[in-house]
């Protein structure tokens, strides 16, 4: 893959989660040729939670074929959480896996999982699956 197929910036949305509804503003920069970081803030909400959080991720994005790729990537994240009486910080630990479009417009659409690993007593020491599904913008 060359450093044309990657984007040097891409901002967007990621809409998605496992058991709720998040939504999160994602930027991606490009690094060095098939490599790139990711980085989400968003917001979880479900059942009796609430939460705002901030994951980076390391991305290697292949090509597969006509303006599609793939890419895996791992990273890390910090976030808060309210859920009525109990509130409180957590982290996690998070792996990415997805496939995305490049249009011909400076548009990429992606679907991807990512398994998270949280570490809080209260609320998020568990694995989640996020699935989500993102439009970027590229520049």
């Amino acid at each position: 893959m060359s450093a044309q197929s990657i984007s040097k910036n891409a901002l967007g949305i990621r809409v998605g989660d496992n058991d709720g509804f998040g939504g999160e503003v994602s930027y991606q920069r490009y690094l060095k040729e098939n490599n790139r970081l990711e980085f989400d803030l968003g917001w979880r909400d479900s059942d009796n939670v609430e939460a705002f959080k901030l994951v980076g991720l390391y991305q290697w994005v292949m090509p597969i074929d006509g303006g599609f790729h793939w890419y895996v990537g791992a990273g890390g994240g910090i976030g808060s959480f309210d859920a009525g009486e109990n509130d409180g910080a957590f982290a996690l630990i998070a792996g990415d896996l997805g496939i995305e479009y490049d249009f011909d417009i400076p548009l990429l659409i992606s679907l991807d999982m990512r398994p998270e690993i949280g570490f809080n007593d209260d609320y998020s020491d568990d694995l989640d699956l996020d699935i989500a599904l993102g439009l970027r913008y590229q520049f």
